[in-house]
C-alpha cells in the first residue's frame, strides 16, 4: 500500500508539473521577444535550461539508482546474503575510534552510547586531541565504568582530528576501525550491518546513514531532510556501482590495512573524510553504504553555524578534488574515478553557482521587463524536483512524512542561503584566503 500511494503520488506530482510547463509556454510566448533582445539574457537564459535539464536527468538517475540499490539489498537480506558467514563466534574484532577536542559536553553521552551496541567483540578507543577542557577526564570517568566493552582513553598534544584519527589507528587492535565523531550516537545494529560487507574482499570501507538527532526548529528539521534526500539517496545510488565519493565523519568503517595502505588521514585539507575516500577509491577499492548503520548527530540550530559548516565543507572537498584532479583529465586511466571527481565539482562548484545565477537572472528579468512569473516557475520547478526526491526518500527511508513539507522551506530560503556561502567558499579558496572560521561550539543535544 505504501508504494502503492507513492507512486500515485510521483505520477500526480509529474502531471502537476506538466501543467506547469505548458503555463509557462504560454506566458513566454509573450516575454521571450523581450528576452531575445538582449544577447546576455539569452545565453545565460539558455545557461539556465541547460542546467535544470542536468539536474532533472540527475535526480532521475540517482533515484533510479538507488532504487536499484534498495532493491538489490532487500533480495540479499531475503536470501541471507548479509549474514556473516563464518558465524556468531567468527566476528572479526572492531576498534571504534572516537577523536575529541573540546567535547566535554557531548563526550560522556557519546561513549555510553557505544557500550550498548549489539556485538560481540569490539573496543573504544577515546583520542583527546589536547582538549582545554574537561574532555579526557569525563571520557575517563565512562572507561572505568565500563565492564563489559574495554574502553581506553589516549591523549595527546593537539594536532588536529586527522592525526588524532591517525592515532587511532596505530593504536587500534581491531582488524576493522569505525571511525566516528565526539558528537555522534551510534544504531545498536551498526557494527554487525557494516562488518558483513567485508566479506566481499574488493570492499575496503563502508559508509554510515547521518541522520539529525536534534529536530527543535525549522533550520534542524530542513537539515534533517537534507540529510535524507541529498546525502543518504546519493550515497544509496554510489553504492549500487561500489563507489561513494565521500565517506561521512561521523560514521565510516575501514579495513585498517587498507588505512594502512594509503597512508591514513592527511592534514592538508579542511575535509579529511573525503581526502581519505578518494585515495581509498584511487587505490582500486570499492567503497559500500550501509543505509540501516545510523549515526546520530548534532546539526547546527542557528544559521551562522550552519553557514560556518558549509563554507568549511565546501573549501574541503575543493581542496580534496584538486589534489586528486590528475585523474580529472584521465578518464581511461582512472575510470569511474575520473566521473567521481567531475562529480564532486558539479554539485561543489556549477549547482551553488548556477542556482545563485538563476535567482539573480530571474529577478533582474522580473523587474526590468516585468515577467515576474517567471521567477516563481523557475522556484516552483526546482521545488518540485525537491518534493519528489524527498517524498521518495522518507518512504524508502521510513522517516517522518512530516519532513516532506519542509521542502518548501529548503527551497525557498535554506538552499538559496547555504549556497551563497558555498560559492563564497569556492571564490575564497580560489584566492587562496586563509581560513578563519573554528571549531562549532556543540550544544549536547546526544
Amino acid at each position: 500500500m505504501r508504494w502503492v500511494i507513492t507512486i500515485a503520488s510521483l505520477l500526480g506530482v509529474v502531471a502537476f508539473v506538466l501543467v506547469i510547463y505548458q503555463k509557462v509556454i504560454e506566458v513566454g510566448a509573450g516575454a521571450m521577444q523581450v528576452l531575445l533582445e538582449s544577447a546576455v539574457l539569452t545565453a545565460i537564459s539558455l545557461y539556465l535550461l541547460s542546467f535544470l535539464a542536468i539536474l532533472i536527468f540527475r535526480y532521475a538517475v540517482i533515484m533510479l539508482y538507488s532504487f536499484l540499490e534498495h532493491i538489490e539489498y532487500t533480495m540479499k537480506q531475503r536470501e541471507g546474503a548479509m549474514d556473516w558467514t563464518g558465524g556468531e563466534y567468527s566476528l572479526p574484532m572492531v576498534t571504534l575510534v572516537v577523536p575529541a577536542y573540546n567535547e566535554g559536553v557531548v563526550i560522556q553521552g557519546a561513549v555510553r552510547s557505544l557500550l550498548t551496541l549489539d556485538y560481540p567483540n569490539y573496543e573504544v578507543l577515546v583520542v583527546d586531541d589536547g582538549s582545554t577542557d574537561d574532555t579526557y577526564e569525563k571520557a575517563l570517568g565512562v572507561a572505568r565504568e565500563s565492564e563489559r566493552v574495554p574502553v581506553r582513553v589516549i591523549t595527546k598534544k593537539n594536532g588536529g582530528k586527522a592525526d588524532a584519527l591517525n592515532v587511532g589507528m596505530t593504536f587500534a587492535r581491531g582488524e576493522f576501525i569505525l571511525n566516528m565523531d565526539g558528537d555522534s550516537k551510534l544504531s545498536s545494529n551498526t557494527l554487525r550491518a557494516c562488518v558483513r560487507h567485508f566479506q566481499d574482499p574488493s570492499v575496503g570501507a563502508v559508509a554510515g546513514n547521518v541522520k539529525v538527532l536534534n529536530r527543535e526548529n525549522m533550520l534542524t528539521n530542513i537539515q534533517a531532510l537534507e540529510y535524507v534526500e541529498g546525502l543518504a539517496m546519493a550515497r544509496k545510488a554510489q553504492s549500487f556501482v561500489r563507489a561513494v565519493n565521500i565517506i561521512p565523519g561521523p560514521l565510516g568503517m575501514f579495513r585498517k590495512s587498507v588505512l594502512q595502505e594509503v597512508g591514513g588521514y592527511d592534514h592538508d585539507t579542511f575535509a579529511e573524510d573525503c581526502d581519505l575516500t578518494l585515495k581509498i577509491l584511487m587505490r582500486g577499492w570499492h567503497i559500500a553504504y550501509e543505509h540501516t548503520a545510523i549515526a546520530w548527530v548534532e546539526t547546527p540550530s542557528q544559521l551562522l553555524n550552519l553557514l560556518k559548516q558549509r563554507y568549511r565543507w565546501t573549501r574541503g572537498i575543493l581542496q580534496a578534488t584538486k589534489k586528486h584532479r590528475g585523474s580529472l583529465w584521465s578518464p581511461r586511466k582512472a575510470g569511474l574515478n575520473c566521473f567521481i571527481l567531475w562529480y564532486m565539482l558539479f554539485e561543489g562548484i556549477i549547482w551553488p553557482f548556477s542556482t545563485v545565477i538563476g535567482n539573480i537572472f530571474f529577478i533582474y528579468v522580473g523587474l526590468r521587463y516585468g515577467v515576474v512569473i517567471f521567477l516563481f516557475y523557475w522556484w516552483l520547478q526546482l521545488t518540485m524536483l525537491d518534493i519528489i526526491a524527498a517524498t521518495y526518500c522518507v518512504v524508502v527511508e521510513e522517516e517522518d512524512p512530516a519532513l516532506i513539507g519542509y521542502a518548501v522551506g529548503f527551497r525557498l530560503f535554506y538552499i538559496t542561503i547555504v549556497d551563497v556561502a558555498k560559492v563564497f567558499a569556492t571564490i575564497e579558496e580560489w584566492r587562496g584566503t586563509a581560513m578563519t572560521w573554528g571549531k562549532l561550539q556543540r550544544e549536547g543535544k546526544i
